[in-house]
């Protein structure tokens, strides 16, 4: 079965947005995708043990636009028939790919032997692979959702999630013809220390389409540099095979991009925190591309003004609202903090903008600006 394509067909070096828990939710995305454009994004992880219970039927952590493909759900947890079960699922939702996190840091992730915690378990992070491959398969084969011991509210929860995310909720969904996705991990160089000479053969023998590696243990968390030069031994170990190895970690602009695809041989990178707030980060990425292929000399990172900075800040809030269900308001604060920045007046903006409750004090503040 080969759920390679999507991997296979993508522009190279890849220039995507990493998921991050608490960050790249649904609205993040959408903002990142209408006005950067990545070439591939994921969800934030969602726990598979909630989603075979039963989950919550707006399946909202796993929302997404057309515009965003290739989207690719990522999920996270330690039973390998429960990622079986979840497979499904993600086929059924029409996603582009499923990525298995075994990178997470949380205490509470790692120390149940999920995220990190895998790399400590590389057989049963194996068996997860293969059970979510093997979800995948007989699902193509014809297999439904409501066949494998999930609850039987989940085919009407899926049926109606798609509807009312793609605005079709009078319409019957067309059914999505049946075709395998392809299984990816997000990783890190190891759990107290770096391992890769060991951890990335494991991965490899159950070839993933990709590997996404930050480069930091669990340990080190982000109190240090990403090890580029760890993961530039990645890509050599990954050489004779099919995987593709994307590189993450302190990618804070266009030209820290491109130097650390020259140096470590990647196949592209994600950028996490340096898009928060900056969705036109990815518009640069043809420009790496041309860079990385010819020697040309990168161009400046685009100037955008600060009008346009805070009307997308404002669009970004109104999405928020619009998708946010039972979370507060408040969460978007950290997300216009960031847009807040980088031009003269931004702290006494930014001091406003972390303090709003709703998103009419969020318009309040940002028309003057966007209109000035």
């Amino acid at each position: 079965m080969n759920g390679n394509s999507f991997w296979s067909q993508l522009a190279r070096p890849v220039i995507g947005l990493a998921p991050m828990d608490g960050v790249t939710d649904a609205a993040c995305r959408l903002i990142t995708a209408r006005h950067g454009r990545p070439d591939l994004s994921f969800t934030e992880f969602v726990s598979v043990d909630r989603i075979v219970s039963g989950y919550d039927p707006d399946l909202a952590e796993l929302r997404y636009s057309e515009i965003e493909r290739p989207v690719i759900a990522q999920v996270f947890g330690t039973d390998p028939e429960a990622f079986y079960r979840t497979a499904h699922l993600i086929c059924a939702l029409g996603f582009d790919g499923i990525d298995i996190n075994m990178g997470c840091p949380s205490k509470t992730v790692a120390g149940a032997g999920a995220g990190a915690g895998l790399i400590r378990t590389p057989k049963r992070a194996c068996e997860i692979l293969q059970r979510a491959r093997e979800g995948i398969r007989d699902w193509v084969a014809g297999q439904e959702i409501d066949q494998i011991g999930l609850p039987s509210s989940v085919p009407e929860d899926v049926r109606r999630a798609k509807a009312r995310w793609f605005g079709r909720e009078e319409e019957p969904v067309m059914e999505l013809a049946r075709h395998p996705i392809p299984v990816s991990v997000k990783t890190r160089l190891g759990y107290n220390q770096v391992i890769i000479d060991d951890w990335i053969p494991s991965l490899l023998s159950e070839s993933p389409a990709a590997i996404s590696l930050h480069g930091r243990t669990l340990a080190q968390n982000y109190s240090v540099e990403a090890d580029w030069e760890a993961i530039a031994r990645a890509v050599e170990l990954a050489r004779s095979s099919s995987t593709l190895v994307l590189g993450n970690g302190d990618i804070r602009s266009a030209a820290t991009a491109l130097r650390r695809i020259l140096e470590s041989g990647v196949h592209g990178v994600l950028v996490g925190r340096a898009a928060m707030g900056n969705p036109w980060i990815f518009t640069t990425g043809d420009f790496i591309r041309l860079a990385a292929q010819s020697g040309k000399t990168l161009p400046a990172d685009p100037e955008i003004s600060i009008a346009e900075k805070m009307a997308v800040a404002l669009e970004h809030a109104e999405l928020y609202d619009q998708y946010r269900g039972k979370l507060s308001f408040r969460n978007v604060r950290k997300y216009l903090a960031a847009y807040a920045s980088g031009f003269p007046g931004a702290s006494d903006l930014r001091h406003r903008l972390v303090q709003v409750e709703c998103l009419q004090e969020t318009e309040s503040i940002l028309h003057p600006v966007v209109c000035a």
